[in-house]
């Protein structure tokens, strides 16, 4: 919420420096998230008005107005704007003006007519930012006058108000805080209202929703604009200034934080009743829009139809228009929760639902109701009523709370001594009504969030200064645990895949309709907020195939991308951490001039899975959503599928060619991914290479005889490459063809033809002994 420090400054004495305000009310818990200085101190921009207007000779857009700028001489001004009318007072800004943004203003002539200066909208003055129009000025300003007198400099505080401080919504809340805070007493504070009360005129059927309900007539008002002191407060924290009488109900809840509102009471049918609307009742609001209400609704009603919905906004059919003559004014206190659940199903948010779900302080009802009324008495003319209506009881203040002395020493960490305390208590409100060991104190009726004891030593922490408690060092050293290192493999993880050209994404745990199909198991929400958030996602797979439908709408030629995340087995919901890949589109979003692009296959896939966990070993397998599946394992525990979607399964999605996918369990052991590696001196002696020709079973993998030939080592050899695959009926049933490379070399000599043939030989049987293959001479 925004606050006018000129407007703090009424009610109580302030720091020097608006910095200081907000370090003060930072350092209680009161986050002030920026500082802006407003005003128009501007030289040579000056009131002027506005006394004949016609349409440019050259120009359908342009007007030419004729002004009086108080000099006595009538000025000629080219204008663009189309919300004034001639008598408006307008600011001008003069030949030789320089406004906020850097324009000089200078003679000139706009399609071949003279302008002797420019007609100002406010964000040219830097007062708002309406660039629609010109800037309509009160009618009671000055001619000549500097529009500094109109807008003084200001400062706005734009202050974070947690939601348990609905007490602080208002200038007199915040000012309360800060006198509380260092020391000084209010200049003023509310006066209780006095007027006399008649139950009668006004009803109340739904008290749970509106516990309290006050109405008072007053008549022969004069609507009209507002004086100019009213409107440079309420547009100073960027409320528009409408008409007088709505604008006194505004301002009055910013200065005391109760809001109200004013019915044309001409308009109301019979006697006012507080409601719960029908099921489907239509409502036209002062925004111009009709909602259709529920039961559950809290309305204002006369005996004929709604005429506002309690706390959030009032009627268009009843509000005050120029035309109104005798309003009915309405300060009241609505229930924090109806209010919030109205103003969230209907979007339908007000400055008012604001407050009331928030909570308003019930003691300021009438007094906000007097300090309107005292208003539209001096400023539109209106005869009060000698009687307000009232409905319904005020709810009743806090409970009162306990607080040991010794407890708060205990809580705080040091000792702070028994008259400290009851000074800081009592500067934020609070009243002693016991004195021990144990004191007893009364909660002022807008603290409502002071339930506890060691909500009073929060207190007590904020006025005495979290900054004067000293630190203690509780512990030097936190052995690392499981858990910190299954978070630092998961990064080296993360980092390796982003390293190699992927990147991470991040997807709704719920899955909207249209890709629960993918696990049909999912666990669906008994009550979803939306279409997009049905279930609990079984899969990260769906919100990666939603991210690739995005990217290819977008026009992306590649997508290489990944997520780690939780999903939720069906049918009890158990949680399992995952890792999902996904791969589609051209391996590199460049041409190389010596070839075309070259799609991604499985097998980009597979180097990506190894990236992401090492020690795993791939096999066929079968799933309905894969035209390809590769099942994943990690000893001999499935953790993980991969392989290519069926097209079906992707038919909603323009991808042309294979959308390939993977999924891995992070919830088992991951082997160290960090980097290990290690630098030799290139081999100085020849290497010598031998090949291997084999005919193996079809069933036999390429890790398996990888394994066989690597181990036991042989140390002569260096490496050994796969080049050939052949399957066939030259070969037989069941069959295929392998061949490989083995190369070796030693680091220290020149190898012998006979050592190289020895320790082939050695590798040859092993093959034939451990796999029963079939070497080709």
């Amino acid at each position: 919420m925004k606050f006018s420090v000129n407007w703090l400054r009424e009610f109580v004495d302030l720091p020097k420096n608006p910095e200081e305000i907000a370090e003060l009310l930072t350092r209680a818990g009161i986050e002030t998230k920026n500082i802006e200085t407003r005003g128009a101190n501007i030289d040579q921009v000056i009131v002027s008005q506005i006394i004949a207007s016609s349409r440019h000779p050259n120009a359908d857009r342009l007007t030419v107005c004729e002004v009086d700028d108080g000099s006595g001489t009538k000025r000629q001004i080219v204008c663009g704007a189309t919300n004034y009318k001639v008598s408006d007072k307008v600011p001008l800004a003069l030949p030789g003006a320089k406004l906020p943004s850097g324009t000089e203003i200078r003679n000139s002539k706009l399609r071949g007519i003279e302008s002797e200066g420019m007609l100002c909208s406010p964000t040219e003055l830097g007062l708002g930012s309406d660039a629609a129009g010109l800037l309509i000025l009160s009618p009671e300003a000055k001619v000549g006058a500097s529009i500094s007198d109109l807008f003084p400099s200001d400062t706005i505080l734009d202050v974070e108000i947690t939601p348990n401080r609905g007490d602080l919504l208002s200038h007199f809340g915040l000012a309360r805080e800060i006198g509380a805070l260092t020391g000084n007493k209010l200049k003023s504070t509310t006066r209780e209202s006095k007027i006399p009360v008649k139950k009668t005129g006004v009803s109340i059927t739904s008290t749970r929703e509106c516990p309290f309900f006050s109405a008072r007539k007053i008549d022969n008002v004069m609507v009209g604009p507002s004086p100019q002191w009213l409107r440079a407060k309420i547009e100073s924290v960027g409320v528009r200034s409408i008409n007088n009488i709505v604008d006194i109900s505004n301002f009055v809840m910013l200065e005391l934080g109760q809001p109200t509102h004013a019915f044309d009471a001409d308009k109301l049918k019979g006697g006012i009743n507080v409601r719960l609307a029908r099921d489907g009742e239509k409502f036209l609001a002062l925004d111009g829009k009709t909602y259709s209400l529920k039961p559950d609704n809290c309305v204002v009603a006369d005996q004929e139809r709604a005429v506002g919905i309690g706390g959030v906004m009032g009627g268009e059919e009843t509000g005050v228009t120029e035309s109104t003559k005798n309003v009915l004014l309405e300060a009241a206190c609505f229930l924090p929760a109806s209010i919030r659940r109205t103003a969230r199903e209907l979007n339908l948010p007000s400055d008012a639902s604001y407050r009331f779900e928030r909570g308003v302080d019930p003691e300021m009802v009438l007094c906000s109701s007097q300090r309107a009324t005292e208003l539209i008495q001096e400023i539109a003319g209106g005869i009060p009523a000698k009687e307000i209506n009232i409905a319904g009881n005020l709810p009743a203040n806090p409970a009162d709370v306990s607080l040991r002395y010794e407890k708060c020493d205990r809580v705080v960490g040091i000792a702070i001594k028994p008259k400290t305390v009851d000074e800081v208590l009592t500067g934020f409100g609070l009243k002693k009504i016991s004195a021990a060991k144990t004191t007893k104190w009364k909660i002022p009726s807008y603290r409502r969030d002071l339930q506890r004891d060691v909500d009073l030593i929060e207190e007590v922490v904020r006025a005495y200064g979290a900054e004067r408690i000293p630190g203690t060092d509780r512990s030097r050293f936190t052995p690392s645990s499981a858990a910190d290192g299954a978070h630092d493999l998961e990064s080296q993880m993360r980092e390796r895949l982003v390293a190699a050209g992927l990147n991470e994404v991040r997807t709704s745990k719920l899955l909207p309709r249209e890709r629960i199909a993918f696990g049909e198991n999912a666990i669906e929400l008994r009550n979803p907020l939306s279409e997009d958030h049905v279930a609990l996602r079984p899969s990260l797979l769906p919100g990666l195939l939603g991210v690739l439908d995005h990217n290819i709408r977008a026009g992306a030629e590649r997508v290489a991308i990944f997520e780690t995340g939780r999903v939720f087995e069906p049918p009890c919901g158990a949680e399992k951490k995952l890792v999902a890949i996904l791969l589609w589109g051209h391996l590199s979003s460049e041409v190389h001039w010596r070839n075309e692009k070259r799609r991604v296959d499985f097998f980009d896939l597979k180097g990506a899975i190894e990236l992401a966990r090492s020690g795993l070993s791939f096999r066929r397998g079968q799933h309905a959503n894969f035209a390809l599946a590769v099942e994943i394992t990690a000893g001999n525990q499935l953790v993980g599928l991969a392989g290519q979607l069926t097209n079906s399964l992707v038919s909603t999605i323009d991808a042309s060619g294979g959308v390939f996918v993977a999924e891995v369990s992070l919830d088992f052991p991951i082997i160290d991914l960090a980097s290990r590696a290690t630098f030799r001196e290139p081999g100085k002696f020849p290497a010598i290479s031998r090949d291997i020709a084999m005919i193996v079973a079809e069933d036999l993998t390429h890790e398996r005889i990888w394994e066989v030939i690597f181990h036991p080592t042989e140390p002569l050899l260096e490496r050994v490459e796969f080049f050939d695959l052949f399957a066939g009926t030259e070969i037989g049933d069941g069959k295929k063809s392998l061949a490989y490379r083995l190369t070796y070399r030693d680091k220290n000599r020149t190898l012998t033809n006979e050592e190289v043939t020895a320790a082939h030989a050695r590798i040859r049987e092993r093959l034939k002994r451990e796999l029963g293959v079939t070497l080709r001479e």
